[in-house]
Protein backbone atom coordinates (compact mmCIF):
# COMPACT_ATOMS: atom_id res chain seq x y z
CA UNK A 1 0.00 0.00 0.00
CA UNK A 2 1.46 2.89 -0.89
CA UNK A 3 0.85 5.86 2.25
CA UNK A 4 2.32 8.92 0.31
CA UNK A 5 -0.38 8.80 -2.18
CA UNK A 6 -1.74 11.89 -3.62
CA UNK A 7 -4.20 13.11 -1.26
CA UNK A 8 -7.75 14.09 -2.23
CA UNK A 9 -6.97 17.26 -1.58
CA UNK A 10 -3.93 17.51 -3.80
CA UNK A 11 -6.50 15.52 -6.38
CA UNK A 12 -9.06 18.07 -6.27
CA UNK A 13 -6.64 21.13 -6.71
CA UNK A 14 -5.26 19.53 -9.69
CA UNK A 15 -8.56 18.90 -11.29
CA UNK A 16 -10.05 22.78 -10.87
CA UNK A 17 -6.62 23.73 -12.14
CA UNK A 18 -6.88 21.16 -15.24
CA UNK A 19 -10.55 22.29 -15.76
CA UNK A 20 -9.35 26.05 -15.57
CA UNK A 21 -11.87 26.81 -13.19
CA UNK A 22 -9.30 28.87 -11.41
CA UNK A 23 -9.37 32.00 -14.42
CA UNK A 24 -13.45 32.16 -13.58
CA UNK A 25 -12.21 33.77 -10.41
CA UNK A 26 -10.87 36.61 -12.35
CA UNK A 27 -12.87 37.05 -15.47
CA UNK A 28 -14.57 40.39 -14.35
CA UNK A 29 -11.21 41.56 -13.40
CA UNK A 30 -10.06 45.20 -14.38
CA UNK A 31 -6.75 47.30 -14.73
CA UNK A 32 -4.00 46.31 -16.68
CA UNK A 33 -2.44 44.23 -13.96
CA UNK A 34 -5.27 41.93 -13.08
CA UNK A 35 -5.44 41.43 -16.97
CA UNK A 36 -2.40 40.56 -17.26
CA UNK A 37 -2.51 38.18 -14.42
CA UNK A 38 -5.43 36.56 -15.67
CA UNK A 39 -3.62 35.97 -18.29
CA UNK A 40 -0.79 34.25 -16.63
CA UNK A 41 -3.27 32.12 -14.59
CA UNK A 42 -4.47 31.37 -18.46
CA UNK A 43 -1.12 30.20 -19.74
CA UNK A 44 -0.10 28.49 -15.71
CA UNK A 45 -3.61 26.79 -16.20
CA UNK A 46 -2.57 24.96 -19.42
CA UNK A 47 0.83 24.37 -18.31
CA UNK A 48 -0.37 22.74 -15.73
CA UNK A 49 -2.90 20.44 -17.65
CA UNK A 50 -0.24 19.67 -20.40
CA UNK A 51 2.16 18.44 -17.13
CA UNK A 52 4.36 21.20 -17.40
CA UNK A 53 4.80 22.25 -13.80
CA UNK A 54 7.66 24.18 -13.62
CA UNK A 55 6.03 26.32 -16.41
CA UNK A 56 2.35 26.16 -14.35
CA UNK A 57 4.37 27.64 -10.93
CA UNK A 58 6.51 30.53 -13.19
CA UNK A 59 2.93 31.96 -14.63
CA UNK A 60 1.37 31.53 -11.10
CA UNK A 61 4.05 33.30 -9.48
CA UNK A 62 3.55 36.36 -11.86
CA UNK A 63 0.08 36.62 -11.68
CA UNK A 64 0.77 36.48 -7.54
CA UNK A 65 3.51 39.57 -8.17
CA UNK A 66 0.55 41.13 -10.04
CA UNK A 67 -2.34 40.94 -8.34
CA UNK A 68 -2.18 38.63 -4.54
CA UNK A 69 -6.39 39.95 -3.84
CA UNK A 70 -6.82 36.78 -6.54
CA UNK A 71 -9.00 34.29 -4.32
CA UNK A 72 -6.64 30.92 -3.27
CA UNK A 73 -3.82 32.16 -6.01
CA UNK A 74 -1.15 31.17 -3.46
CA UNK A 75 -2.93 27.45 -2.99
CA UNK A 76 -2.76 27.07 -6.94
CA UNK A 77 0.86 28.38 -6.86
CA UNK A 78 1.37 26.15 -3.68
CA UNK A 79 -0.17 23.11 -6.12
CA UNK A 80 2.59 23.87 -9.25
CA UNK A 81 5.42 23.55 -6.53
CA UNK A 82 4.55 20.22 -4.75
CA UNK A 83 3.82 18.43 -7.84
CA UNK A 84 7.30 19.15 -8.42
CA UNK A 85 8.40 17.40 -4.95
CA UNK A 86 9.19 13.92 -4.98
CA UNK A 87 8.46 12.43 -1.49
CA UNK A 88 11.78 10.65 0.03
CA UNK A 89 13.99 12.54 -2.20
CA UNK A 90 16.51 14.16 0.07
CA UNK A 91 18.25 16.73 -1.87
CA UNK A 92 17.80 20.50 -1.49
CA UNK A 93 16.71 21.01 -4.82
CA UNK A 94 13.87 18.34 -4.14
CA UNK A 95 13.60 19.85 -0.86
CA UNK A 96 12.83 23.20 -1.89
CA UNK A 97 10.15 22.69 -3.76
CA UNK A 98 8.05 21.86 -0.41
CA UNK A 99 9.85 24.81 1.24
CA UNK A 100 8.22 26.67 -1.46
CA UNK A 101 4.76 25.33 -1.51
CA UNK A 102 4.61 25.77 2.61
CA UNK A 103 5.56 29.43 2.62
CA UNK A 104 3.00 30.03 -0.07
CA UNK A 105 0.63 28.15 2.05
CA UNK A 106 1.33 30.25 5.13
CA UNK A 107 1.37 33.33 3.34
CA UNK A 108 -2.29 32.43 2.72
CA UNK A 109 -3.08 31.57 6.23
CA UNK A 110 -1.82 35.28 7.38
CA UNK A 111 -4.23 36.77 5.61
CA UNK A 112 -6.92 34.37 5.71
CA UNK A 113 -6.39 32.66 9.37
CA UNK A 114 -9.12 30.07 8.59
CA UNK A 115 -8.82 29.01 5.25
CA UNK A 116 -9.72 25.18 5.21
CA UNK A 117 -8.01 24.89 2.10
CA UNK A 118 -4.36 26.19 2.53
CA UNK A 119 -4.63 24.45 6.72
CA UNK A 120 -5.57 21.14 4.29
CA UNK A 121 -2.51 21.87 1.96
CA UNK A 122 0.03 21.99 4.93
CA UNK A 123 -1.00 18.94 6.26
CA UNK A 124 -0.85 16.89 3.02
CA UNK A 125 2.60 18.57 2.03
CA UNK A 126 4.18 17.79 5.56
CA UNK A 127 2.66 14.49 5.41
CA UNK A 128 4.67 13.69 2.23
CA UNK A 129 7.74 15.38 3.68
CA UNK A 130 7.10 12.65 6.31
CA UNK A 131 7.14 15.45 9.17
CA UNK A 132 4.79 13.46 10.68
CA UNK A 133 4.52 15.64 13.91
CA UNK A 134 3.62 18.66 11.52
CA UNK A 135 1.25 16.78 9.85
CA UNK A 136 -0.68 15.66 12.68
CA UNK A 137 -0.81 19.57 14.01
CA UNK A 138 -1.76 20.60 10.91
CA UNK A 139 -4.51 17.93 10.79
CA UNK A 140 -5.77 18.61 13.57
CA UNK A 141 -6.11 22.24 12.84
CA UNK A 142 -8.39 21.25 9.81
CA UNK A 143 -10.41 19.28 12.09
CA UNK A 144 -10.70 22.21 14.29
CA UNK A 145 -11.96 23.81 11.21
CA UNK A 146 -14.47 21.25 9.92
CA UNK A 147 -14.80 18.19 12.02
CA UNK A 148 -15.91 16.58 9.08
CA UNK A 149 -13.11 16.42 7.31
CA UNK A 150 -12.61 12.46 6.85
CA UNK A 151 -9.56 12.59 5.07
CA UNK A 152 -7.61 14.44 8.37
CA UNK A 153 -9.26 12.44 10.06
CA UNK A 154 -8.30 9.40 8.57
CA UNK A 155 -4.46 10.71 8.37
CA UNK A 156 -4.59 11.36 11.77
CA UNK A 157 -5.23 7.71 12.30
CA UNK A 158 -2.13 6.57 9.54
CA UNK A 159 0.26 8.35 11.43
CA UNK A 160 0.42 6.40 15.14
CA UNK A 161 0.56 3.14 13.07
CA UNK A 162 3.45 4.82 10.56
CA UNK A 163 5.26 5.86 13.59
CA UNK A 164 4.54 2.23 15.62
CA UNK A 165 5.50 -0.26 12.52
CA UNK A 166 9.44 -0.03 12.84
CA UNK A 167 9.54 -0.47 16.92
CA UNK A 168 7.01 -3.38 16.23
CA UNK A 169 9.13 -5.24 13.76
CA UNK A 170 12.49 -4.37 15.87
CA UNK A 171 10.76 -5.63 19.16
CA UNK A 172 9.23 -8.99 17.17
CA UNK A 173 13.03 -9.63 15.84
CA UNK A 174 14.43 -9.38 19.27
CA UNK A 175 12.01 -11.82 20.63
CA UNK A 176 12.72 -14.24 17.53
CA UNK A 177 9.23 -13.67 16.52
CA UNK A 178 8.59 -13.49 12.72
CA UNK A 179 6.17 -11.40 11.28
CA UNK A 180 3.46 -13.57 10.93
CA UNK A 181 3.57 -15.23 14.14
CA UNK A 182 0.96 -15.06 16.70
CA UNK A 183 1.45 -12.49 19.20
CA UNK A 184 1.93 -10.74 21.71
CA UNK A 185 5.67 -9.95 21.94
CA UNK A 186 7.24 -12.46 24.44
CA UNK A 187 9.52 -10.74 25.73
CA UNK A 188 7.31 -8.47 28.56
CA UNK A 189 9.92 -5.82 29.09
CA UNK A 190 10.39 -4.78 25.20
CA UNK A 191 6.37 -5.14 25.34
CA UNK A 192 5.76 -3.07 28.45
CA UNK A 193 8.10 -0.56 26.98
CA UNK A 194 6.56 -0.62 24.05
CA UNK A 195 2.85 -0.54 25.12
CA UNK A 196 4.09 2.74 27.77
CA UNK A 197 4.95 4.59 24.56
CA UNK A 198 2.59 3.76 21.44
CA UNK A 199 -0.58 1.96 23.25
CA UNK A 200 -2.17 5.21 24.03
CA UNK A 201 -1.48 6.95 20.08
CA UNK A 202 -2.41 3.41 18.56
CA UNK A 203 -5.64 3.93 20.83
CA UNK A 204 -6.17 7.45 19.63
CA UNK A 205 -5.55 6.27 15.70
CA UNK A 206 -8.44 3.96 16.18
CA UNK A 207 -10.62 6.79 17.80
CA UNK A 208 -9.91 9.10 14.53
CA UNK A 209 -10.64 6.62 11.50
CA UNK A 210 -13.73 5.59 13.92
CA UNK A 211 -14.71 9.23 13.41
CA UNK A 212 -13.85 9.05 9.54
CA UNK A 213 -16.07 6.08 9.09
CA UNK A 214 -19.18 7.96 11.17
CA UNK A 215 -18.57 11.06 8.52
CA UNK A 216 -18.36 8.18 5.81
CA UNK A 217 -19.62 4.43 6.92
CA UNK A 218 -17.97 3.50 3.32
CA UNK A 219 -14.79 4.88 3.61
CA UNK A 220 -12.54 1.45 3.33
CA UNK A 221 -9.32 3.24 3.39
CA UNK A 222 -10.45 3.89 7.06
CA UNK A 223 -11.72 0.48 7.67
CA UNK A 224 -8.48 -0.85 6.54
CA UNK A 225 -6.56 0.87 8.56
CA UNK A 226 -8.87 -0.26 11.92
CA UNK A 227 -7.34 -3.78 10.45
CA UNK A 228 -3.59 -2.33 10.73
CA UNK A 229 -3.97 -0.17 13.86
CA UNK A 230 -5.82 -3.05 15.88
CA UNK A 231 -4.06 -5.83 14.99
CA UNK A 232 -0.27 -3.97 15.50
CA UNK A 233 -1.60 -3.03 19.01
CA UNK A 234 -2.12 -6.35 19.56
CA UNK A 235 1.32 -7.00 20.01
CA UNK A 236 0.81 -5.35 22.85
CA UNK A 237 -1.72 -7.00 24.95
CA UNK A 238 -0.90 -8.65 28.47
CA UNK A 239 -2.40 -12.12 26.97
CA UNK A 240 -3.07 -14.35 24.28
CA UNK A 241 -6.12 -14.27 24.73
CA UNK A 242 -6.88 -10.87 24.11
CA UNK A 243 -4.37 -11.30 21.23
CA UNK A 244 -6.69 -12.98 19.73
CA UNK A 245 -9.87 -11.50 20.23
CA UNK A 246 -8.45 -8.17 19.17
CA UNK A 247 -6.88 -10.04 16.06
CA UNK A 248 -10.47 -11.22 15.26
CA UNK A 249 -11.88 -7.74 15.29
CA UNK A 250 -9.28 -6.86 13.18
CA UNK A 251 -10.29 -9.88 10.49
CA UNK A 252 -13.43 -8.15 10.63
CA UNK A 253 -12.17 -5.24 9.39
CA UNK A 254 -10.31 -6.62 6.81
CA UNK A 255 -13.96 -8.22 5.51
CA UNK A 256 -15.87 -5.10 5.63
CA UNK A 257 -13.37 -3.33 3.38
CA UNK A 258 -13.48 -5.99 0.96
CA UNK A 259 -17.48 -6.15 0.87
CA UNK A 260 -17.51 -2.22 1.03
CA UNK A 261 -15.08 -2.23 -1.82
CA UNK A 262 -17.49 -5.13 -4.08
CA UNK A 263 -20.26 -2.71 -3.06
CA UNK A 264 -18.95 0.30 -5.00
CA UNK A 265 -17.47 -1.17 -7.63
CA UNK A 266 -20.98 -3.18 -8.34
CA UNK A 267 -22.85 0.17 -7.51
CA UNK A 268 -20.65 2.41 -10.28
CA UNK A 269 -20.99 -0.63 -12.78
CA UNK A 270 -24.80 -0.42 -12.12
CA UNK A 271 -24.59 3.56 -12.92
CA UNK A 272 -21.10 4.65 -14.26
CA UNK A 273 -21.69 8.12 -14.24
CA UNK A 274 -22.53 8.44 -10.42
CA UNK A 275 -20.41 10.13 -8.48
Amino acid sequence: MRLLALSPVMRQARLVLATGALVAMVVFATGCDKLKARDHINSGTAAFKAGNFSAAADNFKMAVDLDPSIPNIRIYLATAYIQQYIPGTETEENKKYAQAAIDELNKTLASDPKNVLATQYLANVYYQMKDFPKAQEWSRKVVELDPKDKGALYTLGVIPWIQFVAADREARIASKMRMEDPGPIKDPKDRAALKEKYWQSLTDGIEYEKKALAVDPEYENAMAYMNLLIRYRADLDDTKEDFVKDSKEADDWVQKSLETTKIKAERKAANPNAK
